[in-house]
């Protein structure tokens, strides 16, 4: 087994140093390929091999901290390549950082900056999705494999067994198991396992150790990881969470503290300020674009009834604060002073230009101002009042984790049809799988999608 072991940290040290210099020649033949085309000349003036040294060494100090050649083996790798992409916007922002302050920015063409640097990312990702395929064939094939042993309850090592097994280009084999429940080992039936014995020290063949048991058993983790004091292979603990409602739970390192977490929002780091981008950048240009459809609204609604054009309304949302959402008015300006009742939407009075842009979804729109002062998205949650909230924060589960991200105007739960009078544990649901699944694309899907399914909308009254 060591002697496998050695051969394989090898391998992963050899392919690692391949990829970085191969990403290294991705960059100089990126940056060549932009002069061709930016100069029609295949040869440099000095002056741009110069900037083309300097990207490439930045390149190598900034694609590590990405975590770019770490170990991918079984991970989605849509985040793979989205580091790869904020990790290119870092270099072309050093790269115009160093050319601004050493005043040499007139000496080089913008244009083949952006076209080096969004070439190399591009390329970078291609190979990947060229290479992936081709190791996912091999380790399907039986090569580059990692065989596993698993300790634990019949059911936690059950769950990770039928997961490596249903997912064969993870390249994980399970070899033995040995079960701290033997008498549970129905759970594993077919499968050949082994009865842990405590207090005696573990020796194995296997690569991987894998502790898979509840958290409420540390101290049998404990003596586990005693017992394979011995043992020079990776040893990693799959903790059964099965009994925990999990939102974008990881392992944080804080102040050398290691955290599990258990329920967080995703919203933190470059994740915050690629949200924070997409909101500001889109939310002003529709406004731009539609200003001439607000102009004609606002009229619409001053010229049917007595009232203010905007109908302001406390709701709640990022981390539970309440803030004051924007909606063309469609009612009668005294038609809540008996007080608000939840549902019913079909019920209240509208005027008869109310009851149009509400069935659109056009009283929605002055939301996207609301985004542009940052007290929504574009993409989230929908925002309730500040009474609903709390009243259902202690009737329906998880409700209170849906203000983890910011409200939206759009949202997954809207798109399926979950809004108006509909069924509000469903639409918490929709949230809640939104924060877990946030990314770039999936908003840009819901964006997409309210288009055909969002405005007309059998239930939006």
């Amino acid at each position: 087994m060591r002697q496998r072991a050695k051969l394989l940290m090898g391998f992963g040290a050899y392919t690692s140093a391949v990829v970085r210099l191969t990403d290294l020649a991705v960059v100089l033949l990126a940056g060549w390929v932009a002069y061709w085309w930016r100069f029609d000349s295949l040869w440099m003036i000095e002056r741009y091999e110069w900037g083309l040294i300097v990207g490439a060494l930045l390149s190598a100090l900034v694609l590590p901290n990405f975590g770019v050649y770490q170990s991918w083996r079984g991970r989605v790798r849509a985040v793979l390549v989205l580091r790869i992409f904020l990790a290119y916007l870092v270099i072309g922002g050093a790269l115009t950082f160093i050319l601004f302050f050493s005043k040499l920015g007139e000496s080089f063409s913008r244009l083949w900056i952006f076209a080096w640097i969004s070439g190399a990312a591009f390329l970078c990702v291609i190979l990947r999705l060229i290479a992936y395929p081709f190791i996912n064939r091999l380790r399907a094939q039986g090569r580059n494999r990692r065989s596993v042993l698993l300790i634990g309850d019949a059911h936690s090592c059950a769950t990770a067994y039928y997961h490596l097994r249903e997912v064969p280009s993870a390249g994980f084999d399970v070899g033995r198991i040995l079960l701290t429940d033997a008498d549970e080992a129905q759970e594993l039936s077919g499968v050949s396992s082994e009865k842990y014995n405590p207090g005696v020290s573990i020796e194995h063949e296997e690569e991987e150790v894998w502790i898979c048991l509840p958290l409420s058993q540390g101290e049998t983790v404990k003596a586990i990881q005693s017992a394979l004091s011995l043992s020079t292979g990776n040893v990693r603990y799959m903790p059964d969470m099965r009994d925990f409602r999990l939102i974008n739970h990881n392992v944080s390192n804080v102040a050398s503290l290691f955290l599990l977490d258990l329920s967080c929002t995703p919203m933190t780091g470059w994740s915050r300020l690629l949200k924070a981008f997409e909101d500001r950048f889109i939310s002003m240009a529709i406004l731009i674009l539609i200003s001439p459809v607000l102009a004609v609204l606002a009229l619409g609604v001053k010229l049917s009834s007595a009232g203010p054009v905007f109908y302001r309304q406390e709701r709640v949302g990022w981390n539970g604060k309440p803030f004051y959402m924007l909606k063309f008015r469609s009612m009668p300006i005294d038609v809540e002073k008996d007080g608000v009742q939840w549902g019913g939407a079909m019920n209240k009075k509208t005027t008869r230009f109310g009851a149009f842009i509400r069935r659109t979804s056009l009283d929605e729109l002055p939301q996207f101002i609301n985004v542009l002062k940052g007290d929504m998205s574009i993409v989230g949650p929908r925002p309730e009042r500040t009474v609903f909230v709390d009243r259902f924060k202690h009737e329906i589960p998880g409700y209170m984790q849906k203000h983890m991200v910011k409200a939206g105007i759009t949202g997954w739960a809207q798109i399926n049809g979950w809004r108006g009078d509909t069924d509000l544990a469903k639409r918490i649901e929709c949230d809640l799988w939104y924060i877990e699944n946030w990314s770039l694309w999936l908003d840009c899907k819901i964006i997409f999608l309210t288009v055909f399914k969002g405005f007309l909308n059998q239930n939006a009254y």
